[in-house]
C-alpha cells in the first residue's frame, strides 16, 4: 500500500509549485476539464520550469487543433470539451511564465493569455446558448463575466457566484470551484474577471483591491436584474485567495443565502511575511524603508526568488519591496469584519494547507455562523483547494448549500 501511494505523498515533482499545478490540472479531469493520459504524458517530458511551459503550450495547440476541426465539421459536443481542456492546458502553460527572465515575461505573458481566453471563449460559444457572456459594471469600466448555464431555458435557478483567487484561470473554476457540480444540480454559475485578476491585469493594468464588497455589490445587482437567476437563491464560493476576499465582502454585502470558502482566509499577508527572517521583519514592522529595500534587494539576487516574487507583486501594482508588503498587510479580515458577517459560511479546513495553515479555525472564530470542514489525506482530499479531491469537497459542499437553501 505504501509503495501504491508514493506518488501522492513524495509528489510528481521534487519543485512543490511544480507538484502543486499538476494535481490541480490533473484533477481537473474529473469533470472533462483535463485528460488524464494527456497531463500524465505532459508532465511526464517535463524537467524543469522552462519545459513547464514549453511542453503545456504544445499540448495546448494539438486540443485546440482538435477543437477547431470538430467545430468546422459541426460536432459541438466534442469540439466544446476539447476547447474546455485547451483553456485549462493554456492556463497551465501560463502557471508556468514565472520562470523567465522578466523582460522575456513580458513578451509571452499576454499573448498566452489570449490563448487561453479564446478557447475559454470558443467552450462558451459551443454551448448551445447555455452559456453567455455578462459584463458587469464596475466604476469606470466593466468587469468580464459568464453566466453558466445547465440549459438555455432562461428559467429562474439558484445560481453559485465564484470569486476566483490570486492567479487561477477562469477555467480552473469549472472543476476546481463547483462550477461544473453546480450544473450538474440544476443550478447556475457564475465567474469573473474581478480587479487584479487575469484580464483585468493582462489587458487593463487594473490591480487588487481589498474591499472587495466593492466588487462583489455590483456582481450581484447585475445578476439580480436577470429572470433566469432566482433573487432568493444566490450562493457564494471563494477559492484560494477569495476566501478572503468572500468574507471581507460578506461583512458588507449580505445578499448571498450562503457561501463557501476554500480554505478561510484571515491574513493574506502571511505566506509573503513568513519567509522574511526576523531582521526583514523587524525593519518592515519599524518603517524602515532604506534598511528593507537593501534586504530584499540582496535577498532577490537569486534569480528565481526575483522572478517569483515579481510575478506575485504584480497585481499589487508597486514597484519597491517596502510599499508592496505594506500594502499586502492590509489584506487582513479584522475582529469587527468577521462579526458583521451574517451570511452563513462553510469553511474547508484541509489537511497539510500550505498557505494560509490555521486560518480557517481562525475565520470560524470571527464570524457568526461557521461550519468548519475538514478535509483529509486519508480521503484524497488535502492540501491547498484539495485538487484531487474534488467530488469529495463537493458532495459535502452541495449538500450543506441546499439543506442552507430548504432553511
Amino acid at each position: 500500500m505504501a509503495a501504491r501511494n508514493k506518488v501522492l505523498t513524495t509528489g510528481f515533482f521534487r519543485d512543490r509549485s511544480l507538484d502543486f499545478r499538476t494535481r490541480v490540472v490533473l484533477g481537473a479531469a474529473v469533470h472533462g476539464a483535463s485528460e488524464p493520459g494527456a497531463v500524465l504524458a505532459t508532465v511526464g517530458r517535463v524537467g524543469g520550469h522552462h519545459a513547464w511551459y514549453r511542453e503545456w503550450c504544445a499540448t495546448a495547440e494539438a486540443t485546440e487543433r482538435a477543437a477547431i476541426g470538430a467545430r468546422e465539421a459541426g460536432h459541438l459536443v466534442s469540439a466544446r470539451g476539447a476547447f474546455l481542456r485547451a483553456a485549462t492546458y493554456w492556463a497551465c502553460a501560463l502557471g508556468g511564465v514565472d520562470a523567465f527572465r522578466e523582460k522575456h515575461t513580458e513578451e509571452i505573458l499576454l499573448p498566452t493569455f489570449r490563448r487561453h481566453r479564446a478557447c475559454w471563449d470558443a467552450f462558451v460559444d459551443c454551448s448551445g446558448g447555455a452559456h453567455q457572456r455578462v459584463s458587469v459594471p464596475y466604476e469606470d469600466t466593466t468587469l468580464p463575466g459568464y453566466l453558466l448555464r445547465p440549459d438555455d431555458s432562461g428559467r429562474p435557478r439558484p445560481t453559485l457566484v465564484v470569486t476566483n483567487g490570486s492567479d487561477g484561470a477562469l477555467s480552473d473554476l469549472w472543476s476546481g470551484a463547483g462550477v461544473a457540480a453546480a450544473l450538474e444540480r440544476d443550478w447556475n454559475a457564475f465567474v469573473y474577471d474581478g480587479p487584479g485578476q487575469q484580464s483585468m491585469l493582462f489587458e487593463h493594468g487594473i490591480g487588487f483591491r481589498a474591499d472587495w464588497e466593492a466588487v462583489l455589490t455590483p456582481v450581484l445587482d447585475t445578476l439580480l436584474t436577470r429572470a433566469d437567476v432566482d433573487a432568493d437563491r444566490l450562493t457564494g464560493y471563494g477559492l484560494s485567495q477569495g476566501g478572503f476576499w468572500l468574507p471581507r465582502a460578506l461583512a458588507f454585502e449580505h445578499r448571498l443565502r450562503a457561501a463557501v470558502v476554500d480554505p478561510g482566509v484571515v491574513d493574506m499577508s502571511a505566506p509573503w511575511t513568513r519567509q522574511l527572517g526576523a531582521r526583514l521583519a523587524a525593519q518592515l514592522d519599524n518603517g524602515d524603508r532604506t534598511g528593507f529595500e537593501r534586504g530584499m534587494r540582496l535577498a532577490t539576487r537569486i534569480p528565481a526568488l526575483r522572478r517569483t516574487l515579481a510575478f506575485r507583486a504584480r497585481p499589487y501594482r508597486h514597484d519597491n519591496w517596502f510599499d508592496l508588503y505594506t500594502t499586502v498587510r492590509t489584506y487582513r479580515l479584522l475582529a469587527a469584519d468577521g462579526a458583521r458577517v451574517r451570511t452563513p459560511l462553510l469553511i474547508a479546513d484541509p489537511e497539510g494547507e500550505e498557505f494560509w495553515p490555521g486560518q480557517s479555525r481562525h475565520l470560524a472564530g470571527l464570524v457568526r455562523e461557521a461550519h468548519l470542514s475538514a478535509f483529509t489525506a486519508a480521503e484524497g482530499a488535502d492540501r491547498h483547494c484539495e485538487p484531487l479531491g474534488r467530488l469529495v469537497v463537493e458532495q459535502r459542499v452541495f449538500d450543506w448549500l441546499d439543506d442552507r437553501l430548504a432553511a
